[in-house]
């Protein structure tokens, strides 16, 4: 498994602005951290537990059908590639959605987030189960997951205000940055 691209994908996938991370920014500046942190504790065990579905789901496909990994890969990769573009064209000069920061609006939205639930169903069969398919390595490449995904909410509840600014200061080079590191974890599935 090459953990360069694993990573990049795992981070710039969670910290690059999305339907959570932008909610959680509205938070702190709207309602303050103790709000954006209850909305994060939220949003981190859905985010876990559609981790874990998706482990379990594509752990079973797999043993059923082994050549779907083969599948699930290309249908990453071109997500990876999808995302890479979105991330190039993303426009933040548009005002984000005010919400109120609870444990509840923070779980359930991660069901109904597109990108984490494409996220939560390309990684593992994309990075992990192509090379570990024991439990115990998939269940710490979970954790491991979910703790990328919960330390990159944490970056955007206690630098909110500061990486708000650098973000509109710095938009487009920010995002061709993003963009390009997205696209290279794409690119390296398949080397």
């Amino acid at each position: 498994m090459n953990i360069t691209s694993f990573l990049l994908y795992c981070i710039i996938i969670t910290i690059t602005p999305g339907p959570t991370n932008i909610v959680i920014l509205s938070t702190v500046h709207n309602f303050g951290t103790k709000k954006a942190m209850e909305y994060t504790y939220g949003a981190t065990i859905a985010f876990g537990l559609l981790l874990v579905i998706s482990a379990m789901l594509n752990t079973m496909l797999i043993t059923a059908m082994p050549k779907i990994l083969i599948v699930m890969q290309i249908i990453g990769s071109f997500y990876m590639c999808y995302l890479a573009y979105q991330i190039y064209k993303m426009d933040t000069s548009k005002p984000t959605v005010n919400q109120t920061g609870t444990f509840v609006s923070g779980f359930l939205m991660q069901f109904l987030n597109p990108k984490v639930l494409l996220f939560t169903m390309t990684v593992i069969p994309s990075f992990i189960l192509p090379y570990y398919t024991a439990m115990p390595a998939v269940t710490i490449s979970v954790i491991t997951i979910t703790l990328i995904g919960f330390l990159a909410f944490i970056t955007w509840v206690l630098f909110g205000t500061i990486f708000k600014a650098f973000l509109q200061k710095h938009t487009r080079a920010v995002n061709v940055m993003m963009a390009l590191f997205l696209a290279y974890a794409a690119v390296m599935i398949w080397v």
